[in-house]
């Protein structure tokens, strides 16, 4: 595919087949990844790849304490809430989704199950937590490389016909994803992306989120 049909094609997927993804084409798409920029070739990422019965464990440990109220013990900075012209983007996308899957306001029950997808990683047959060496906690330059890396990851993963989606919902109880992931203690979760096969008949795979514009988000400075 072409770079421009990789960026303008993909889409975040939330919908999945059961099929299993090879470790051979994950590790394609990891080395892929790893091509991103790094601050001075830190490289400060590490990635935990988990299928099966694992997985499944998190899933379940993830939502029995989201659904009980345990509080969340995301890892990395979660910082504050979204206000303005942000949470109305936030907001905006939502109602793409829930329009795309017939979820009206008032529907409280599908409005929790459609929550609870994402404590379950969307239910793909494959998740990515990314990490970061705890060495590198607080360096500003850290977090700006693993969002670089699960970008490359997300598109490569698209160009190989594969449908990702990052997601922070499904490391909210990191202790489950810690225990069954067998993540070292030297490292810190940082986000995690759904992966596998995606199902075109999941009407909120089809949902393309809005932009701004070059002009809202770019001053050019010393052109004519």
């Amino acid at each position: 595919m072409l770079f421009d049909d990789v960026v303008l094609g993909r889409r975040s997927i939330r919908g999945y087949k059961p099929n299993p993804v090879p470790k051979e084409l994950i590790e394609e798409i990891i080395r892929l990844a790893m091509r991103a920029p790094s601050s001075m070739n830190t490289q400060p990422w590490n990635f935990y790849v988990i299928t099966g019965e694992p997985l499944n464990r998190i899933r379940a440990g993830n939502t029995e304490r989201m659904v009980a109220g345990v509080p969340q013990s995301r890892e990395f900075r979660t910082g504050q809430g979204f206000t303005g012209q942000h949470r109305d983007r936030q907001v905006g996308v939502a109602k793409q989704l829930f329009a795309a899957m017939g979820i009206s306001r008032d529907d409280k029950e599908k409005r929790q199950d459609w929550v609870l997808r994402g404590f379950r990683q969307f239910d793909a047959p494959v998740c990515i937590i990314v990490t970061y060496d705890r060495v590198l906690d607080g360096s500003d330059d850290t977090p700006f490389d693993c969002g670089a890396v699960a970008t490359a990851l997300v598109n490569a993963a698209w160009s190989r016909g594969l449908g990702a989606v990052i997601n922070s919902q499904g490391i909210m109880q990191s202790p489950v994803v810690r225990e069954h992931a067998g993540i070292a203690d030297d490292q810190v979760i940082m986000k995690s992306i759904a992966l596998g096969w995606p199902d075109e008949s999941f009407p909120a795979n089809a949902v393309i989120s809005e932009r701004k514009s070059v002009s809202e988000a770019t001053v050019f400075v010393g052109f004519d």
